[in-house]
C-alpha cells in the first residue's frame, strides 16, 4: 500500500501545488503600481482580437450584474472591503489567485470576495469560485479561482475505441458525522459497485461502508476507460474538465452548479453523457454509445472545442481583468457612486 501511495505522488498527473505557491509568494514581492500602470494596456489588447465579441460574451456570463440590479447598500457597507485591506483568506488560493488580478485595480476599490464551494444565492454581488445554475444569481460573479486544482487539461493520446468498455469512478464519498456527505455518490456506489461495466471505488474510508474504499488511481489510469464518472460533490466535479479534455467521456446526471469552465452551457449528450439522478439508466446509456463509436467520438469532439476556449493564458487572463473591472463599474453605479 505504501508503495502504491508514493507511486500515486509521483505519477497523479495534477498539477503541482509547490510550483504554484512558490510562483505566487514571488509574485507579491512586486510593487502593484507595476501591475496597475499595465491595466490599461492588458484592456486594449481586446481590440485586436478576432474573438472579441465571444470573450465580452464570457465576460457578462460571469458577471451579470448591471446598473439597474438591486443592491442593500447596509448589507454591502457591512460585508464590502478595499482590495487594500482584504485578508488572506483561509483557503490561500482563492486569495493568490483573486489577487493575482485584482492587484491591477485601484486599491480603494471594494469588493466581497469569499472562499469555498459555495452553492446558494448571495446577498450582495460577491466574487466566487462556483455559484448555482438556474436564475437570479447575478449577484454571484464567477472568476477563475483554485485553477490549479480545477483547471487541469490532459494529453490524451489512447483513441477512444482501444479504451475498456467501462465506467471508472473514484472519489470521496464524504461523513455524514462530519457533514461533508455526497449523497449522489453514495446513491452511486450502492447501486453499481461490482457491476462488470463499473469500476467504482471510494477514496476515502466511509464509515458505514469500509469496503468500498481503495488506493487513489492516477489520471492517466482513468484514461484506460471510455467512461469516466464526473459526480459533483460540494460544487462541481473537479475532474469535468480534464476528463472534457481527453479522449474518454464525462457521464453524470444534470449539472447543479457551476464555475469559470460554464458548465451552465454544456449540452447533456453533446459535450458528455447525462444519466438520471438515481443512476437507472447507466448501464443502458453506455451500452448505446458503446454501440454507437461516432456519436461518442462526436462528443468528445464538442467536449475538445468547448476545452479550447480555456487553454489560451493570455486570453484568460484577458477576460479575467474585464470580468473584475465590470464588477467594480457596476457595483459602483448600483451604489450610485
Amino acid at each position: 500500500m505504501q508503495k502504491r501511495k508514493i507511486y500515486y505522488m509521483l505519477h497523479s498527473g495534477k498539477n503541482s501545488h509547490v510550483a504554484y505557491y512558490l510562483k505566487n509568494y514571488l509574485r507579491q514581492c512586486v510593487p502593484a503600481v507595476f501591475y496597475r500602470l499595465r491595466l490599461e494596456g492588458e484592456l486594449r489588447k481586446l481590440n485586436n482580437l478576432p474573438d472579441r465579441d465571444q470573450l465580452l460574451k464570457r465576460v457578462n456570463y460571469y458577471c451579470k450584474l448591471t446598473p439597474e440590479s438591486p443592491i442593500d447598500h447596509k448589507l454591502w457597507d457591512q460585508s464590502a472591503v478595499s482590495i487594500a485591506n482584504q485578508p488572506k483568506l483561509r483557503k490561500k488560493m482563492y486569495y493568490f489567485d483573486a489577487m493575482e488580478i485584482a492587484r491591477y485595480f485601484d486599491p480603494n476599490l471594494r469588493w466581497v470576495l469569499k472562499w469555498g464551494d459555495i452553492v446558494d444565492l448571495q446577498p450582495v454581488p460577491s466574487i466566487l469560485k462556483s455559484r448555482p445554475l438556474g436564475d437570479n444569481n447575478q449577484n454571484s460573479v464567477l472568476m477563475k479561482l483554485v485553477k490549479v486544482r480545477h483547471f487541469l487539461f490532459v494529453n490524451d493520446k489512447k483513441a477512444w475505441r482501444d479504451k475498456k468498455d467501462v465506467a471508472v469512478f473514484r472519489g470521496d464519498i464524504g461523513s455524514k458525522a462530519a457533514g461533508d456527505d455526497k449523497p449522489n455518490r453514495r446513491v452511486f456506489m450502492n447501486r453499481w459497485l461490482g457491476h462488470p461495466m463499473v469500476d467504482a471505488a471510494s477514496t476515502d474510508c466511509v464509515e458505514d461502508h469500509p469496503e468500498w474504499q481503495r488506493e487513489k488511481m492516477t489520471i492517466g489510469e482513468h484514461l484506460d476507460y471510455k467512461f469516466i464518472m464526473s459526480l459533483e460533490g460540494n460544487d462541481v466535479a473537479s475532474n469535468l474538465k480534464w476528463i472534457m479534455s481527453s479522449n474518454s467521456i464525462a457521464v453524470t446526471p444534470r449539472l447543479t452548479c457551476e464555475t469559470w469552465f460554464m458548465e451552465g452551457t454544456l449540452i447533456p449528450n453533446y459535450h458528455y453523457i447525462e444519466v438520471k439522478d438515481d443512476f437507472s439508466n447507466l448501464q443502458e446509456r453506455l451500452q448505446y454509445y458503446i454501440d454507437h463509436p461516432d456519436e461518442a467520438e462526436a462528443i468528445i469532439r464538442h467536449a475538445h472545442e468547448h476545452v479550447a476556449q480555456f487553454r489560451d493564458a493570455k486570453r484568460e487572463k484577458l477576460v479575467s481583468l474585464l470580468v473584475l473591472k465590470k464588477y467594480f463599474e457596476m457595483t459602483q453605479k448600483m451604489l450610485g457612486l
